[in-house]
């Protein structure tokens, strides 16, 4: 039994620019961005190297939540194509029609829901499988138990991926994030912090508040090192703020028990009635489990 956990706000904005051509439904919507998570969707529930079992998909939806109210810099729906934000809540149906679980988060984030099922069910699964590239989910990631996957690039990321992939451990990403920023997330980080410097300090202290602020006692000698501590110390505040923002929550309220995740396959009558809907013939035959 493996538990699958996928991004849909990631899905989305991934479908929505990628270069496969558009697609109207018939009434004239732009639904370019549904169809193509319906697809990859479908490419995952049919894949036999994921051999899915249990699923669920997380949107932010709205794209807001309660980190706007820490730091007004925090990432909103500003500057998101209005064609895609329209495209959410069908999204959420489209989901629903493959027979999976979707998650709408309101005052949390997708990843607060990803964080929080990983967290809650990793001790009652064979594996958790994360399925985004997002940086931010790296903390999640614990032994081979909890795995974060990149689908588009074909890669895996167990616990020791992580620290070869960012340069820390799993527990140190969301310190990680807070020196060198995000900016997927509106995260700015502090000035001077790029990724090989927060990292070189990091793997040897793991923490922020473990930093000396002294850089003449560090173990480590990132370029630049007097200058960091400085602005480590003018900035420590905003650091441990940021800090608070890339960690993701593991209590986000999740109605569903771990038994409803189960994937039986696609119910015909509500995928079959939305691809009509949609003007999606050729989709309407991708099913290859039905229930």
């Amino acid at each position: 039994m493996r538990l699958h956990l996928v991004d849909g706000t990631y899905e989305l904005f991934r479908a929505h620019f990628s270069p496969r051509p558009g697609h109207t439904a018939p009434g004239g919507k732009d639904v370019k961005a549904t169809v193509g998570l319906m697809s990859s969707l479908l490419a995952l529930m049919h894949d036999p190297r994921e051999a899915v079992t249990h699923v669920a998909v997380a949107f932010d939806n709205p794209i807001r939540s309660f980190r706007n109210a820490l730091f007004a810099g925090y990432k909103t729906e500003e500057g998101v194509p209005s064609e895609l934000l329209a495209q959410f809540d069908l999204a959420e149906e489209a989901v629903r029609a493959l027979g999976i679980t979707a998650w709408s988060m309101k005052d949390h984030e997708a990843d607060d829901a990803l964080a929080t099922a990983a967290a809650r069910w990793a001790s009652k699964v064979e594996q958790v499988r994360i399925l985004t590239p997002d940086k931010d989910l790296g903390q999640c990631v614990r032994g081979k138990k909890v795995v974060q996957v990149d689908r588009r690039q074909e890669k895996e990321f167990d616990e020791d991926g992580v620290r070869a992939k960012l340069g820390v451990p799993p527990a140190s990403v969301p310190d990680l994030l807070a020196l060198m920023g995000d900016d997927a997330d509106g995260i700015p980080g502090l000035p001077g912090f790029g990724e090989k410097g927060a990292s070189a300090l990091l793997s040897a202290y793991g923490h922020l508040e473990k930093i000396p602020a002294d850089p003449a006692t560090w173990t480590v000698r990132p370029r630049g090192a007097d200058k960091l501590a400085a602005t480590l110390r003018q900035h420590r505040e905003d650091a441990l703020l940021y800090r608070r923002l890339a960690t993701l929550v593991t209590d986000a309220p999740l109605k569903e028990s771990l038994a409803e995740l189960a994937w039986a396959g696609v119910p015909r009558a509500p995928f079959e009635s939305l691809c009509d809907r949609l003007g999606l013939t050729s989709l309407k035959s991708r099913p290859k489990r039905w229930r």
